[in-house]
């Protein structure tokens, strides 16, 4: 008995992976972000940049920030959601690569951007006001992009509703 249930397991596994029809694909309607980033979108020039960005929410993430990195895609980054919104400084110390500092007004707007700030300098860079987010993309690509200050920043689910976002980072969405 204990044979013939197992020669028919075998079997029907068998026929299953010689079928030649494929899984189902994931629909656009239905894509995931890697886990641990959000979908990113900046509105310049009549165009809309999309980004897929780490989202360094804890104060454990925001203190070591893309420190000992060697190298960022060019369509990533790391946003700094800042919780009620505050005056943030940064500073190189440790970081590898040059960036570029983008900072996010409340309204969604860049207030500032600090182009290519040099590694493992200990100055701080601010942009002496109360911000939503810091955005850090790989140095010089904010230029790459034709991005400018006055230009607009959305984030999470609400800038990009066909892909899914983890749960946890759900609430960091923002869309003024």
């Amino acid at each position: 008995m204990v044979k013939t249930r197992l020669s028919c397991l075998a079997a029907l596994l068998l026929v299953a992976a010689c079928s030649d029809k494929a899984p189902p694909a994931e629909s656009a309607a239905a894509q995931s972000a890697p886990a641990g980033t959000l979908p990113l979108v900046i509105n310049s020039g009549g165009k809309a940049h999309r980004l897929t960005v780490e989202a360094a929410i804890t104060p454990e993430q925001q203190a070591q920030g893309l420190m000992f990195r060697t190298s960022l895609p060019a369509d990533g980054g790391m946003l700094f959601p800042m919780t009620p919104p505050r005056t943030a400084s940064f500073w190189m110390k440790n970081t590898v690569i040059p960036l570029d500092m983008l900072f996010i007004r409340t309204d969604g707007s860049i207030a500032m951007i600090a182009a290519n700030t040099t590694p493992y300098a200990r100055e701080p860079v601010s942009a002496g006001i109360p911000v939503a987010a810091v955005l850090e993309l790989r140095g010089g690509r904010a230029a790459e992009l034709d991005v400018k200050e006055g230009d607009r920043v959305a984030w999470g689910a609400c800038a990009v509703p066909e892909v899914n976002v983890e749960a946890s980072l759900q609430a960091v969405a923002f869309c003024p």
